[in-house]
């Protein structure tokens, strides 16, 4: 059993107070992976005292080279991606397929933010006064607290902590307690690819205890967040107190619409992934299929068929297509949500209890689970469950599915299947959402693109893409005037 450390101005080291927590395998509970450091607020004091001091230096270090630092961390993240893959495996279940994608997605964003070293564009325009030149530049903001959840333990890590070290900003990492392991190989990674000390930093532990200590501290100037709602608007409140710049990335309830014209082979490939990909415990899973009633039976017929057939296991086997819940708790909030369906008068035609026997024994596997004749207004069609259950509700036009699909708190991910441009164009135009697919299912998001949602699935901000530059950078107006005399702006003369 490995002891692992935090990670602070450039040293392993233990939590103050010697405490240590256990990180186990969901596929088998037997199996401790390590040991972590249970940290506190004094170890998150030493962490951001770290950063603050390497900022004055690391802000001065220009974007492209900062880039170059990242194109390291691609490199070194490809050649240990099949290491890093089986570890997450290890910690977190989900199949070895998707944690190798899970490692890609991580080096695609290295690459990215790399390339944008070389384009943190300003703007130049020109000055209502004459012999004088304005200009907008980009410029670091100062030590940024990153917390990060345990279903993508190094894709959205990698969103956050490139950008915000590309921009100039030095980091204080909170991993999940759940998969810390893969966080810790992260941090390696940068140091060995010329992270300079103390500004990456990584402190282990609980949420109350290290996460709102980031979020608390004074020194602290940016906080980007991937996590529940409820904690999100905790967050949301505590950083109010010293204005800090949020960004938050929350809880999702996404359909996928199926219209009488869709491919229905595609639709259905696209629903088992959606639904069932990482155990249905991603904010973008597909917890609602809004079918149409032309389509209904012969759809319902093809996915319960296809739903029975689906392997669980250990994620490491190359016969498993799901894994386990990410613990026991975890196993039995969507039990929970699975006996709140039956008693709303819910329909269930697949699953609906744990999983044992053949391996699973020592696992937190469930089964992959479909309800029928759902409502809009059950809370299986409203609520967040984090877990492999669908909700099939019938609908009879695009209209009433939009309606639908629109009738929750979140606006995560979306997706329609069908043939008709019109109906895709109207889709696109009137679901509240911050991404929809057009015949694709609810989860695939790539690296270069904004990432985030609506309503309380967030807070406006977005990752990936060109717009999570933005957040981790500030704006600098310059005037230069070169007129040799004073000049008035917007006085009259």
């Amino acid at each position: 059993m490995k002891k692992y450390q935090n990670f602070i101005n450039g040293k392993w080291v233990d939590a103050k107070s010697g405490q240590v927590f256990e990180n186990r395998n969901p596929a088998n509970w037997d199996e401790v992976i390590g040991t972590f450091p249970k940290s506190a607020k004094e170890d998150v004091n030493e962490a951001v005292k770290a950063a603050r001091t390497a900022f004055d230096k690391w802000r001065l270090v220009p974007a492209p080279k900062r880039g170059d630092i990242l194109k390291n961390v691609g490199d070194i993240m490809g050649a240990r991606k099949e290491e890093i893959a089986r570890t997450m495996t290890r910690e977190m279940g989900k199949v070895l397929v998707e944690t190798r994608g899970d490692v890609q997605e991580g080096i695609d964003t290295a690459y990215y933010a790399a390339s944008e070293g070389r384009r943190l564009f300003g703007h130049t325009v020109p000055s209502e006064l004459p012999n004088k030149f304005n200009m907008a530049i980009r410029v670091p903001i100062g030590v940024a607290g990153v917390v990060t959840p345990w279903n993508f333990p190094m894709a959205i890590p990698t969103w956050k902590i490139f950008p915000a070290l590309l921009c100039g900003n030095t980091v204080v990492f909170k991993p999940a307690s759940d998969t810390p392991a893969t966080a810790t190989m992260l941090v390696e990674i940068l140091m060995e690819a010329g992270v300079p000390e103390g500004v990456a930093n990584i402190v282990h532990g609980g949420g109350s205890d290290v996460g709102m200590a980031i979020v608390e501290h004074p020194d602290v100037d940016v906080i980007s967040f991937t996590g529940s709602t409820n904690v999100g608007i905790k967050i949301s409140e505590v950083a109010s107190k010293t204005l800090k710049r949020v960004s938050l990335e929350l809880g999702g309830k996404n359909a996928q619409i199926v219209m009488d014209d869709a491919d229905l082979s595609l639709a259905l490939d696209g629903v088992l992934w959606g639904a069932f990909g990482t155990t249905g415990q991603r904010c973008t899973a597909t917890s609602r299929l809004l079918l149409h009633e032309k389509a209904y039976d012969k759809f319902m017929s093809m996915l319960v068929d296809r739903t029975k057939k689906l392997r669980l296991g250990d994620g490491l086997l190359a016969t498993t297509d799901v894994g386990p819940c990410i613990h026991e708790g975890q196993r039995k909030s969507v039990h929970s949500y699975v006996e709140i369906g039956q008693k709303e008068g819910a329909k269930l035609v697949a699953g609906g209890g744990a999983a044992s026997g053949n391996g699973l024994s020592k696992g937190w596997f469930y089964q992959p689970t479909i309800f029928t004749d759902v409502t809009p207004e059950m809370r299986i069609a409203k609520e967040e469950i984090f877990g492999p259950v669908l909700s099939v509700i019938k609908i009879k036009s695009l209209e009433e599915g939009v309606s639908v699909l629109n009738n929750t708190i979140y606006g995560l991910s979306s997706s329609i299947y069908t043939k008709d441009i019109n109906n895709a164009f109207r889709a696109i135009r009137d679901i509240k959402a911050g991404i929809t697919y057009v015949n694709g299912p609810t989860i695939g998001a790539e690296a270069h693109m904004p990432f985030g949602g609506v309503k309380q699935t967030g807070n406006g901000h977005r990752e990936g893409g060109w717009t999570v530059f933005e957040f981790f950078s500030e704006w600098k107006t310059v005037y230069v005037d070169y007129s040799g005399k004073l000049q008035r702006a917007q006085i009259d003369n």
